[in-house]
């Protein structure tokens, strides 16, 4: 399996143009988002900081497909994502967005080949090609050493460490991880960081949403929202 995104593709990764949700809460309209607008490349590093409330899981949930816009367009690697049914979506999620969330979501029953492989499993690749993937996948991780093992056997830092190899093996465009430290100490977190930063190194496009300024200082450009817009979005130059 390559480390780097697959074919070639000369456009933004993503382009969100007056991107819109909203809620019918009873009589009341909750604008969730209004009017964010930017472009991610390929190969960014980038992270969404905001406080509870401020629309970054909203967010989120667009650049990841679990949702789209009431108002706007979004655009995934040239295909315009906000005018898709639920299964086109669903395709473009298994196809092209790599989750990585706080809780781990493994299946507790089956080995870290096993919940490495599911995405494979869905996307219809025949068994031999899936576990020479996910094998490869795991290894990535430095976790080759560890595939038989179930959740219960492995460390906080090994199960979110499976879960990146899971979302890292069907090759997708963006790895999107949502607050990935979350459940992790300070240490297993920074080493999560770290192998965070070589996929970045080795071409891959990462986009991080947490609320810790900590977290967000290993990206290298970050979009601040509050109050459903854009406030800030600044890259940095790292030495």
């Amino acid at each position: 399996m390559s480390t780097a995104p697959r074919e070639a593709w000369n456009g933004p990764i993503i382009h969100a143009e007056d991107l819109w949700r909203t809620y019918q809460m009873g009589a009341e309209e909750i604008h969730a988002l209004r009017g964010v607008t930017f472009e991610i490349q390929k190969g960014e590093y980038v992270a969404v900081m905001g406080p509870s409330g401020s629309g970054k899981s909203t967010l989120m949930n667009l650049i990841g497909c679990l949702d789209t816009p009431s108002k706007g367009r979004y655009v995934l690697r040239g295909k315009v994502v906000s005018e898709m049914n639920d299964d086109e979506l669903a395709a473009v999620r298994n196809r092209e967005i790599g989750f990585v969330f706080q809780t781990f979501n493994l299946l507790p029953r089956a080995t870290a080949l096993h919940n490495v492989e599911l995405p494979l499993v869905y996307a219809g690749i025949p068994k031999e090609k899936r576990i020479e993937q996910a094998k490869n996948a795991l290894a990535m991780v430095d976790l080759a050493d560890r595939m038989t093992h179930k959740p219960n056997e492995l460390s906080g830092g090994q199960r979110q460490r499976v879960a990146v190899a899971r979302a890292l093996v069907m090759n997708p465009s963006i790895l999107l991880a949502d607050e990935p430290t979350g459940n992790l100490d300070s240490a297993t977190g920074e080493e999560i960081m770290q192998l965070f930063e070589r996929l970045y190194e080795q071409g891959h496009t990462i986009i991080l949403v947490t609320h810790e300024k900590d977290i967000a200082d290993h990206a290298h450009r970050t979009i601040h929202i509050r109050d459903g817009k854009i406030e800030s979005d600044e890259a940095r130059t790292r030495a």
